[in-house]
């Protein structure tokens, strides 16, 4: 099995809460870890439609058949979401800490009616697919960025249990368009994998609603509306904008990203690293796996990622803000594997508005050499942790 960073943070959160709740894509280790993380506890998989009928007709008996002297492991909770309020009744009469552990494809918790079911008695984990430290504390990093661009992070693309050509079709097909179709009814699947890709097309952009719908011949109602079901599923995210105490015009709409790169690839297309080397969104590409991958680095800590991205009506823009307590840490991310003095244009003009030490601004490169210089800390791809 793969090592997952995650893992001490959830044996943590299982002695102090009575349920804890795993949520990320599919397919991103969820069920392994759980199970590793929690050996004797009895496994259900609510996928199962016998073990969901069961949980559906009689949910406080199939709790009390179904937990063993341990514990239990219910996967894939959005299919069984009414057994969250026999949960809470459960652990309460219980008391043990870390008994139930919850797996979820869905960011379902986000509902405020299901949160408040469980208020105070779960710890809420997103484990996404591998990160850069992840593949390095399991030694199976690849030599180059672009194999990692186009193979993306899944556990079974990176153990080598399939190739990305065979397994992202799959993906896309047997996952992502179920999962949507059990959130919202959508006729006409075509027009969903067209929409799918036009936001694949707008990685990196300023998310544009009006443009993504004509686009794609639906309304805004429904961009929105579908927009948000890819976010619930872990599909891709919008990263919001950083304009707090600035009297400048800003640009107030968020970025789109994706949360794998090699699913991203996918529906972009890009077939092989010598194609990914000319792409027109190469850019783009790098700059979804950087941000990715300073989310993961913060829900691998149970953390929460406070970060955003700053742009002026001057065009004058920082890729990502980590905002730490009263601190705001610049990145910029450039695809380039050679250091241009270019490269430090954007920092430098962020250093000078908001008046702080360049030395706590980071550059990202797609090159190998992580350095420290006076103007910046530049961080090569495969050192990337924040």
């Amino acid at each position: 099995m793969l090592k997952r960073d995650l893992e001490k943070e959830i044996k943590l959160s299982a002695k102090m809460f009575p349920v804890i709740a795993i949520l990320g894509p599919r397919q991103s280790g969820k069920t392994t870890l759980a199970q590793y993380c929690f050996k004797k506890y009895n496994y259900v998989s609510l996928e199962d439609l016998d073990q969901r009928k069961f949980a559906h007709e009689d949910p406080r008996l199939f709790l009390e058949k179904k937990i063993n002297k341990y514990g239990i492991i219910l996967d894939e909770i959005q299919f069984a979401p009414d057994l969250l309020s026999y949960i809470k009744t459960y652990v309460d009469k219980s008391k043990k800490q870390g008994e139930i552990i919850i797996t979820g494809s869905q960011n379902f918790l986000l509902n405020e009616s299901i949160s408040q079911s469980l208020a105070g008695r779960v710890a809420i984990m997103t484990l996404l697919p591998l990160s850069i430290k992840e593949f390095k504390r399991n030694k199976i990093l690849p030599k180059n960025v672009e194999s990692i661009l186009i193979s993306g992070s899944y556990p079974k693309i990176a153990d080598k249990k399939v190739t990305a050509e065979k397994w992202y079709p799959s993906y896309v097909k047997t996952y992502i368009e179920r999962d949507v179709r059990s959130l919202k009814n959508i006729g006409d699947v075509t027009t969903f994998q067209h929409f799918l890709k036009l936001c694949a097309g707008r990685v990196g952009q300023v998310l544009n609603l009006s443009s993504l719908s004509n686009d794609c011949g639906i309304d805004v109602k429904t961009a929105k509306s579908w927009l948000s079901i890819l976010e619930q599923c872990y599909i891709l995210f919008l990263l919001q904008p950083y304009y707090k105490n600035f009297s400048k015009r800003l640009i107030k709409s968020p970025k789109l990203y994706f949360y794998d790169s090699g699913l991203l690839c996918h529906l972009l297309g890009v077939e092989d690293e010598e194609h990914l080397m000319g792409h027109s969104s190469r850019g783009n590409i790098f700059e979804s796996f950087v941000i990715s991958e300073i989310i993961k680095s913060f829900y691998n800590r149970d953390k929460v990622p406070n970060i955003y991205f700053w742009r002026d009506s001057a065009g004058n823009e920082i890729d990502c803000l980590i905002e730490k307590g009263q601190k705001l840490i610049p990145i910029e991310i450039k695809a380039g594997k050679t250091i241009n003095s270019s490269f430090f244009d954007n920092l430098q003009s962020w250093c000078e508005l908001t008046k702080i030490d360049p030395k706590n601004s980071y550059l990202v490169y797609a090159g190998n050499e992580s350095q420290t210089r006076s103007i910046s800390n530049i961080v090569a791809w495969s050192d990337l942790k924040f």
